[in-house]
């Protein structure tokens, strides 16, 4: 136990280093927040140093967002659309993101998988490397929402080399419902290939 104790206590110590935050002493009350890695299997789907960037969070890609300081719920309901940059983006190209949750309405239900939280085109290769994604969005941002008792939910971010001269839109039944998209078909049909990079973060409902 002893053991097991300075294990923790050296973890904490790191975490807050690693924020610049003053390491809590033992009669303070510590304020670290823990940030929990994915497992192997779901960081499996985290690839080539996509970057999804929240307030205060800084990068949350292949992590679970923690509860403390009212995280999942400030990014249920209060943060915007969050930055996304790729440093190996080429300036000369345009790029695809989309933003999606297969897990809808649960893992172990997904009746309405992919459900879209966000699809941008036409994004230049320089807005990539630093972060400021425009483009040409033809969905906008949507919150992760998880229903209550929903366990967790994975957040996937794809990001596509968009192919030269390729005009890519949503069918009118599409733009019409966020929920059960058929991403692999709308993949296929714009000729987008596979992602040049990818990354997930996973959330629950924030009372749970």
């Amino acid at each position: 136990m002893k053991l097991l104790g300075a294990v923790l206590l050296a973890a904490s110590l790191l975490g807050t280093a690693a924020r610049g935050e003053q390491p809590p002493w033992p009669d303070e009350p510590s304020r670290t927040c823990f940030f929990q890695m994915l497992s192997s299997v779901d960081s499996e789907f985290c690839r080539g140093d996509l970057e999804i960037i929240y307030p205060e969070l800084g990068d949350v890609g292949c992590t679970y967002i923690p509860k403390c300081h009212r995280y999942r719920q400030r990014i249920s309901r209060e943060w915007g659309s969050p930055r996304v940059r790729y440093p190996q983006a080429e300036k000369s190209k345009k790029y695809v993101l989309v933003l999606v949750d297969p897990d809808a309405p649960s893992r172990a239900n997904p009746r309405n998988r992919f459900w879209r939280h966000w699809l941008v085109t036409d994004i230049p290769g320089a807005e990539l490397k630093t972060g400021d994604v425009k483009g040409h969005v033809l969905t906008d941002y949507v919150r992760p929402t998880p229903p209550p008792r929903s366990g967790y939910h994975r957040y996937q971010l794809h990001l596509y080399e968009q192919p030269d001269h390729e005009a890519i839109a949503l069918s009118p039944e599409e733009r019409v419902s966020l929920g059960a998209w058929a991403m692999e078909s709308f993949v296929e049909q714009f000729r987008l290939g596979s992602p040049v990079a990818s990354t997930q973060f996973l959330t629950k409902y924030y009372e749970d």
